[in-house]
């Protein structure tokens, strides 16, 4: 993407490098061998949406270091804009490591210290005309855990204007919080600049006090939210607006690793919507892209390309 054309989907957030297991099934002490992969969630949604064929870019900072430069390198590789990824001068890019114990327990173990360069995104650094106008526009409560990220988040907010497909990615984890309180305050504030929000029922609950799904939908709506997203885990993802509501099953796979799944959903939400798709197709379809990553290894080299996507979609109909 050349620098004069504006992202369809812009996100803004974490990254780093994930090193995941090649042995399943056992503890970080006894794996042998490992693979790195591009990481982080805000980034991985900008590859999924840049692998099903729509422009985007992401706003996150790096180390000055070999993984800085992987991260640049992956990036350009999968057709994402890097204009808008600085290296901080001092910090190491973070690194991520998981456990890989199927269906549902994969541990993580984030090496994101003294402080994540995601982090260290500067409100002076957010790029004006590209948040204004991009056709979605990608944040995560995680980047209001901390400044001066929390600074940079209100002023692409205050240049948003609350347009449409601005988008918040509830995505709560303790570790990066002093306290759940502190944490429902920051999404407050979130909710009230958004129009889209996205969450599993815990992170609804720390939201907005709610984790049974239509009544955290229905919270979620009552604070000016457009289309409330509440993921119910084995039992599908409920999408619903002002004037309709759904319940799209889950699509069931035999899991390698399913932490990538949440952010290959967003970017096949991301495209569903772009694409003009109705709701409840748009979160079938992000659903398919979930699954088919959730049976792979590895998250950002894992999301699936349209071809893929639609020809999973046929043989599951057909099943």
């Amino acid at each position: 993407m050349s620098a004069s054309e504006t992202p369809d989907v812009l996100t803004i957030g974490r990254v780093g490098v994930d090193i995941y297991p090649h042995q399943v099934g056992v503890g970080l002490e006894d794996v042998e061998t490992f693979g790195k992969f591009l990481g982080g969630s805000a980034t991985n949604v900008a590859v999924a949406a840049s692998r099903l064929g729509w422009r985007s870019a992401v706003i996150t900072r790096t180390g000055d270091d070999p993984f800085g430069r992987f991260v640049h390198r992956s990036l350009q590789g999968f057709g994402v804009d890097d204009s808008y990824v600085t290296a901080v001068p001092g910090l190491p890019t973070p690194v991520t490591f998981c456990e890989m114990f199927p269906p549902d327990e994969f541990p993580l173990y984030f090496y994101r210290f003294p402080v994540a360069p995601d982090l260290c995104i500067e409100a002076d650094e957010i790029p004006v005309d590209a948040v204004r106008d991009a056709r979605i526009y990608w944040s995560t409560l995680t980047g209001l855990s901390t400044q001066p990220s929390r600074d940079a988040h209100l002023r692409a907010w205050e240049v948003r204007g609350r347009a449409d497909h601005t988008v918040i990615d509830l995505d709560y984890r303790a570790m990066f919080w002093d306290s759940p309180t502190t944490a429902r305050k920051a999404a407050e504030e979130a909710l009230a600049q958004c129009t889209i929000a996205i969450g599993n029922r815990e992170e609804c609950e720390v939201a907005v006090g709610e984790t049974e799904p239509e009544r955290a939908a229905r919270a979620l709506l009552e604070r000016g939210i457009r289309v409330a997203v509440v993921k119910q885990g084995p039992k599908g993802v409920l999408v619903a607006t002002a004037d309709e509501s759904h319940v799209i099953p889950p699509t069931p796979v035999d899991v390698v690793n399913g932490l990538g799944a949440g952010d290959a959903f967003g970017g096949a939400f991301c495209a569903g919507l772009l694409e003009g798709r109705p709701l409840a197709e748009t979160v079938s379809r992000a659903n398919a892209a979930g699954a088919i990553v959730a049976a792979r290894l590895e998250c950002s080299s894992a999301m699936p390309t349209p071809n893929e996507l639609n020809d999973f979609l046929v043989t599951r109909s057909a099943s």
